[in-house]
């Protein structure tokens, strides 16, 4: 009856002992912070156009490079190219699409927004739809037009080459001397884009490879086209790559 006893009393205290009540069961897993003053965010990796100041006052410095550069904004660039009548992103100039009535004839209008100024809200002016989801949209307007045939004539009346060096007066002489005239070399270089929309032909490269660029001597022009160096030369028997012509 003793031992009996004692055993009892030590499972009651025992179980006194890992009772637990219900406010301590709730307050698990909860961890009280005492609130304090944020300090100010500090982030490593905003960008910044930032160039030391290592040349400043410098005709190479960020300053000097850029102030008043309409190149290093999208709407300024826009704007510069506006005042030469050519589109940026193939958008119509504003004197262009002055002359076009809003798209379907819905209203719009222009507000002056903060920051950003005068701004048109609205449907796009244009000569249709098909043109403001950019299917027939196109830079190539006639100052464009212009410039390259502008840059066509630059490059065939070069008058000066790389590094400086004498430019379209020399081809003759590389032509005597190199069997051709090193267009690039002298300046001569410039691809002018044939579009649909040219108001006349711009030729690509203008090096005439329909026929002869340069005059060449008879026994050369006899080999051209259908003769021994031209496509006439697999007509004749096997061309450069060494493997007889097979008829079909």
């Amino acid at each position: 009856m003793k031992i009996t006893a004692a055993l009892t009393l030590a499972v009651v205290g025992s179980a006194s002992a890992y009772s637990v009540s219900r406010s301590t069961i709730r307050s698990l897993g909860q961890k009280s912070v005492a609130p304090k003053a944020s300090a100010p965010r500090s982030r490593s990796n905003d960008m910044k156009m930032e160039d030391f100041g290592f040349l400043k006052g410098t005709v190479w410095g960020f300053d000097d490079t850029w102030t008043g550069n309409e190149c290093i904004s999208e709407v300024g660039l826009e704007n510069a190219l506006n005042k030469e009548g050519l589109r940026y992103k193939m958008n119509k100039t504003p004197e262009e699409a002055s002359e076009c009535e809003p798209l379907f004839g819905l209203p719009g209008f222009t507000v002056n927004l903060p920051i950003i100024g005068e701004t048109y809200l609205g449907p796009p002016k244009v000569d249709s739809v098909w043109e403001a989801l950019g299917f027939t949209a196109t830079s190539n307007n006639e100052a464009r037009q212009n410039e390259k045939m502008k840059a066509i004539d630059k490059a065939m009346n070069a008058k000066v080459g790389v590094l400086g060096g004498e430019g379209a007066s020399i081809r003759s002489k590389w032509l005597e001397k190199y069997g051709y005239p090193r267009l690039v070399g002298s300046g001569g270089i410039f691809y002018a884009d044939q579009l649909s929309s040219d108001k006349e032909p711009m030729g690509g490269f203008n090096m005439g490879k329909s026929g002869s660029i340069w005059p060449v001597p008879d026994n050369i022009k006899a080999g051209q086209y259908g003769g021994s160096k031209g496509w006439g030369m697999k007509k004749a028997g096997p061309a450069v790559d060494g493997l007889p012509k097979v008829d079909v």
